[in-house]
């Protein structure tokens, strides 16, 4: 399955089935965040048949149900643009894996995070089987979230991939440009709109295989 097509498939989903992830599954994700943090410098953290972080007012609040599974993205202020793009990276390798995810920034109890002095808890992931496989999100037109000197194949394919990226509470508060054939990519104002950016970017970079400055 191409990548394009894990987006396509991939909606968020907070009301999981109360099912073990398999063995071999927490192995392979154990491994895949061991490169993640090692290349980002980030400290993402796994945690396998933990309820406590969703059993809370504010978990029951968001309508997550049987989140026994999450992953929690550590790191400093400045590193909230590499906590979406590698956050994402993550998530849709689970989604190709048949786990289903949400990000989650506020409607979560305490994790199990250990965090150093001068880091902080960035964003979560729940993770699991899901009941359904969620619903598309509305989005923007590529014409609302990008301009470019000139049409270009690769441009509009990681434009494509951009429509389909999770946003928090669906803002899609970025702009994307192509000038003189470098794309370049920035945040406008909103909530977790770094963390967003750096969603948007990993979706055009992987699906377009061109690099946003």
């Amino acid at each position: 399955m191409n990548i394009l097509q894990v987006m396509k498939e991939r909606h968020s989903v907070r009301q999981y089935k109360n099912q073990p992830i398999k063995h071999e599954t927490k192995a392979e994700i154990r491994d895949l965040i061991s490169e993640i943090n090692a290349e980002s410098g980030l400290q993402m953290q796994i945690f396998f048949d933990e309820p406590g972080c969703f059993d809370s007012f504010m978990a029951h609040y968001g309508k997550f149900k049987n989140v026994s599974n999450y992953i929690a993205i550590v790191g400093t202020k400045e590193q909230q643009e590499k906590a979406g793009y590698y956050g994402e990276k993550l998530v849709l390798k689970c989604q190709e894996m048949g786990l289903n995810t949400c990000w989650v920034a506020m409607t979560h109890g305490k994790t199990q995070a250990k965090i150093e002095k001068g880091k902080k808890l960035l964003i979560v992931l729940s993770l699991g089987y899901g009941e359904t496989q969620g619903v598309p999100h509305k989005s923007k037109s590529i014409s609302e979230l990008s301009k470019a000197d000139q049409n270009t194949d690769w441009f509009t394919r990681g434009m494509e991939a951009v429509c389909l990226a999770p946003t928090a509470m669906n803002q899609q508060k970025f702009m994307f440009e192509l000038k003189n054939g470098t794309a370049t990519a920035r945040p406008l104002s909103g909530f977790y709109t770094k963390i967003d950016l750096g969603i948007a970017k990993y979706h055009f970079e992987a699906a377009s295989g061109h690099e946003v400055k």
